[in-house]
């Protein structure tokens, strides 16, 4: 595979799809140290599909390369894409240990990346047993907002059906309970999905997260889970809004 030749092709082919409009929303919504291409997920996935394809065969040293460079080039859409071409990539995954995704994720400085990379990797990698419940608690320590956003994001995939979880409660409540007092709000949002995901295999653990930090949680937490407890999501509209 020639690596360069793949990433510039691919950053051409993002580039093409790119609108202004898009890009101005992306750095509003997204904000990231990274260059905005303005590419909808859908036109990105389209790229992503078809270099999955053409690249089936390779090894997965060579996938994890071409991601590595492909996150070097510094744009935003194109460090997502490298994190699906992995993903999509079995080989490549089956490799994926905590050296290698801490390189993968050294670069993650936003709620969108942090999210892919954690929905995708980490997270399954964690549930397969590849990287150990201390290496998610180490990230839960860290003083970047960003890997405790990752240590918590990564208990998804331990219970979200759609992402292959069958239910893992106690691990993702331990990795909760380390960050129910961080009101950081990148934090927040994060510890809110985690509890919600946790619900639908252990609803009366939960409730017992919920009532024993209920003086330090943050507000949002404490009104999306109850939301979600008493109605089934975590928002609900006023009648007449």
């Amino acid at each position: 595979m020639d690596t360069a030749a793949f990433v510039d092709e691919i950053i051409a082919r993002l580039e093409a799809a790119h609108s202004p409009a898009r890009r101005e929303h992306a750095e509003g919504y997204t904000p990231t140290a990274m260059r905005h291409i303005g590419v909808t997920v859908p036109d990105m996935r389209a790229v992503v599909r078809d270099v999955s394809k053409r690249i089936k065969g390779e090894p997965a040293d060579a996938v994890l390369a071409l991601a590595q460079a492909l996150i070097a080039a510094g744009t935003f859409e194109g460090q997502l894409a490298a994190f699906e071409i992995v993903a999509r990539h079995a080989p490549a995954v089956a490799t994926l240990d905590a050296t290698t995704l801490e390189a993968l994720g050294s670069g993650i400085d936003n709620w969108a990346s942090v999210d892919t990379f954690a929905t995708n990797l980490s997270g399954q990698a964690w549930r397969e047993g590849r990287i150990s419940d201390a290496r998610v608690a180490r990230w839960a320590r860290s003083r970047d907002r960003w890997w405790r956003r990752t240590a918590l994001v990564s208990t998804i995939p331990l219970n979200m059906r759609s992402r292959g979880g069958k239910g893992d409660p106690a691990r993702a409540l331990a990795i909760c309970e380390m960050l129910a007092e961080d009101h950081d709000d990148m934090v927040v949002k994060a510890l809110s999905w985690a509890l919600r995901e946790v619900l639908p295999h252990d609803r009366d653990a939960v409730e017992r997260f919920i009532a024993e930090h209920e003086q330090t949680l943050a507000k949002r937490v404490l009104r999306e889970v109850r939301t979600k407890l008493e109605h089934g999501k975590k928002n609900v509209k006023k009648r007449g809004s």
